[in-house]
C-alpha cells in the first residue's frame, strides 16, 4: 500500500515510522527544507520528499495519482483541508485522513467530503477527561461521516477484561477489537487473543454505542 503522510511533526513521524516497520510504502512530504533534512536522516531519503503538498507539481511528482491513501497531519487547518481537496478532486485518491487542530473545523472537512478526520485537541480532551472522570475510552478519530468513532483504552490491572478471550466478550453490537500495542509491538487480534494488563486496545465503535463500550470496560461480564 502507497501512503502519503503530508507534516513532518510528531504526528506525521510516528505515523511514517509504523507504516515503514509493517513494509509499507510510506513518503512523508516536508516543506521546511531544515526538517526535510533531518526526516530523511530518520527515516532514509526514499521516503521523504521536500515539497509544498499543497502544490500540484509536488502532487504530481510525489505520485498522489497513485497513492492508496494520503494522510495530512500538518499544523494548519487550512493546509489539510487543502491538500486533501486536491488529492480527491484531481488525483482521484479514494482513502482522505486529515488531522483537525481546531474541533470547530471537522464539520467544515466533512461537508467537503473528507469522511476521515482526527482531531488532537479532541485526543487530548480525552485523556485529560479521562483522569477526571475514570473513563478509559478515548476517541481518536472518526469514520464514516462521524457515525463511528476509532477509540483506544489502556488496560489496568483492574480491568475486568484482563485473561479474557476476544471471543468471550459481549461487545456493543458494531463494535469489534481491531489492534492491540503490547509491550510496544502491535499484534493481530483473533478470537484466542487473550487481553493482558497494558495493553492499549483499539477499537471501532458506532457513536450511538460508545457508552456500551465503556460499560464493557468498566464492568464484569
Amino acid at each position: 500500500m502507497y501512503v502519503i503522510v503530508v507534516g513532518g511533526g510528531d504526528v506525521g513521524i510516528q505515523l511514517a515510522k509504523r507504516l515503514i516497520a509493517r513494509d509499507h510504502e510510506v513518503l512523508m512530504i516536508e516543506k521546511e527544507a531544515s526538517q526535510a533534512t533531518r526526516l530523511a536522516n530518520l527515516l532514509g531519503d526514499q521516503h521523504v520528499m521536500m515539497g509544498d503538498a499543497c502544490d500540484l507539481l509536488t502532487q504530481k511528482t510525489s505520485g498522489f495519482a497513485r497513492a492508496d491513501v494520503v494522510v495530512a497531519v500538518t499544523g494548519e487547518d487550512e493546509d489539510n483541508l487543502i491538500c486533501c481537496q486536491l488529492a480527491k478532486e484531481v488525483w482521484k485518491v479514494k482513502r482522505l485522513i486529515a488531522r483537525v487542530n481546531d474541533p470547530a473545523h471537522e464539520e467544515v472537512f466533512r461537508k467537503l467530503g473528507i469522511d476521515d478526520t482526527v482531531s488532537a485537541t479532541r485526543i487530548l480532551f480525552g485523556m485529560i477527561d479521562q483522569q477526571i472522570s475514570s473513563d478509559e475510552l478515548i476517541p481518536v478519530g472518526n469514520l464514516h461521516k462521524g457515525a463511528v468513532e476509532v477509540v483506544e483504552s489502556e488496560l489496568s490491572d483492574e480491568s475486568p477484561l484482563i485473561g479474557v478471550a476476544v471471543r468471550d466478550v459481549k461487545l456493543p453490537q458494531g463494535t469489534y477489537i481491531v489492534y492491540i500495542l503490547r509491550n510496544g509491538v502491535g499484534m493481530r487480534v483473533d478470537g484466542d487473543t487473550e487481553f493482558q494488563v497494558g495493553d492499549l486496545v483499539v477499537a471501532i465503535v458506532p457513536v450511538a454505542r460508545a457508552e456500551g463500550l465503556r460499560a464493557v470496560l468498566r464492568e464484569k461480564s
